[in-house]
């Protein structure tokens, strides 16, 4: 065994049994003339002999590997198409068009391309079928402000919810009601046209509503929610006004809501779940369990603040190394998830580098040096946060590694500076992108 190498191996084949080309090639197919999904024991189908048009639309960081799935799937039968997605997310597609924008601050491309497909879906009738690919990072990638409100002001509203700790429930409730398409209000404009849509989840629990902030979904959340978000969060003062007098306006309802259930804007919508955290989850324990580790789910819903989550994964390492723990050697604990981060310093990161940072943090003052524990946090989509790194690898050898760099981890966990400190000690982990999102991976070796 090989524990630092066995985490790579752990982790890259749970992200390929969730890439977009080989699920859409497991889960659906033309068959005599109809569109043929299959999907969590159901099987969906339509004719598509019923449409004159038959295109393809979508967001997200897997958006383009699902489109060139997709144009396999369909060949002659695809008309066009156009997809959204983060720079250097790219695929070479033929009949689909490719747009990159920013992520996870919205940028003029992200409403350049909103726009676009706003087009194409209120020009699109009942002779229409769309296919709508949506993953991971498209509330970002796909963002058209209500009237009133500048890209200016939606990028300010962004970096502070993301600095605010929100989880992504919230910050996508707030999103859902500033914006002209997200929250089911694409579903309003594409009727009557047939829309389905096929769903690569991010989110904790799989909520429609929420991937993506709900693009083909009902919405649950209101204006009202969005308000007291803002007071949960003391974000009040720090929104731009704009921002402010939007959610007001729908609280007292000068602006309409986002539909809800039995809006006929749903009527000829059908989301369909294609891949989720708990999938990875799943080939990472089988993989674990080909490598020889007992292998077991924690969970595939963390969620929590990220420095918080990391000692209770340190609490449970110590008990197994220990021998205390009801978990057989050598063990390999899985889990997935979101976690969130709150901002109080100047520094560089991201979610799964602070838990890992946490992690080792906690581990500092043990006497001796902890050998037998590794611990691997990183994203799907091989980016955490701002930075080039999926996440970072913890090992007993980081901990002699940095006493005799002189390094004081501990500040760095202060200062949010977690890429920093990961970068100088050679364990940042790093896949560049991969085309498709699924949340985060945490994994924990105790031999």
């Amino acid at each position: 065994m090989n524990p630092p190498e066995d985490l790579r191996s752990i982790f890259l084949r749970a992200v390929e049994r969730v890439d977009p080309l080989s699920m859409i090639a497991r889960s659906i197919s033309v068959e005599s003339g109809s569109i043929v999904i299959r999907s969590d024991g159901q099987t969906f189908r339509e004719d598509l002999s019923n449409y004159r048009d038959i295109i393809v639309l979508g967001i997200g960081k897997a958006s383009a590997r699902m489109g060139k799935a997709m144009e396999a799937v369909l060949g002659e039968h695809l008309t066009r198409g156009t997809v959204i997605t983060k720079y250097g997310h790219s695929e070479k597609l033929s009949k689909i068009s490719v747009m990159e924008a920013g992520h996870p601050i919205p940028d003029g491309n992200g409403i350049n391309g909103a726009r676009l497909l706003q087009r194409i879906a209120s020009d699109a009738d009942h002779r229409t079928l769309i296919i709508f690919l949506v993953s991971g990072g498209g509330s970002a990638l796909f963002c058209l402000p209500r009237e009133g409100v500048s890209l200016q002001d939606l990028q300010m509203m962004t970096g502070v919810l993301l600095e605010s700790g929100a989880d992504i429930q919230e910050m996508n409730c707030l999103r859902k009601h500033t914006s002209q398409v997200q929250g089911g209000l694409f579903a309003r404009m594409s009727y009557p046209a047939r829309t389905i849509s096929v769903i690569l989840s991010d989110v904790v629990g799989d909520r429609l509503d929420t991937i993506a902030s709900g693009i083909t979904a009902p919405d649950c959340t209101t204006f009202a929610q969005a308000k007291s978000i803002l007071k949960k969060y003391r974000l009040e003062e720090r929104i731009p006004r704009s921002i402010a007098e939007v959610i007001e306006s729908g609280v007292v309802g000068r602006i309409r809501e986002t539909p809800k259930e039995g809006d006929p804007a749903f009527r000829h919508v059908t989301n369909v779940l294609l891949g989720n955290n708990l999938a990875a989850c799943r080939e990472a324990r089988s993989q674990g369990e080909r490598l020889g580790y007992r292998s077991c789910i924690i969970t595939s819903s963390l969620t929590g603040e990220a420095r918080e989550i990391a000692k209770f994964f340190a609490a449970m390492a110590r008990d197994l190394d220990r021998g205390i723990s009801d978990f057989p050697r050598p063990a390999l604990l899985v889990s997935g998830g979101e976690t969130t981060v709150t901002i109080r310093g100047t520094g560089k990161g991201g979610r799964n580098q602070e838990m890992a940072l946490a992690f080792l943090v906690d581990f500092m003052e043990d006497h001796p040096p902890f050998r037998n524990i590794h611990f691997l946090s990183a994203g799907t989509d091989g980016n955490d946060g701002p930075t080039d790194a999926a996440g970072a690898l913890v090992t007993g050898e980081l901990v002699e590694r940095t006493r005799s760099l002189g390094l004081d981890p501990a500040q760095h966990l202060r200062d949010n500076d977690s890429y920093t400190f990961f970068d100088a000690t050679g364990a940042l982990f790093k896949t560049g992108p991969t085309n498709t999102n699924v949340g985060d991976l945490q994994l924990l070796i105790v031999e």
